[in-house]
């Protein structure tokens, strides 16, 4: 029993460090779905751009209709 005393400390250090990634899992999966349900600034600007492009383009296709069938 004596002969594996010093090895403990060794053989002791995996669970350890398991156990370090098994607590920390919860905080880093809430963390990433924080990320996925938030838009960045970034994603905002680019989704109103967008968004804007597309209205733009709604109102030249009213526009030539309206020209189109004299108005």
């Amino acid at each position: 029993m004596r002969a594996f005393l010093p090895l403990a400390p060794l053989m002791l250090a995996g669970c350890v460090s398991t156990a370090g990634k098994i607590v920390t899992a919860p905080v880093k999966a809430a963390g990433k779905a924080a990320d996925w349900t938030t838009t960045s600034q970034d994603e905002a600007d680019r989704n109103r751009g967008r968004q804007m492009r597309k209205q733009e383009e709604q109102e030249r296709k009213e526009q030539r209709r309206r020209e189109k069938e004299g108005y």
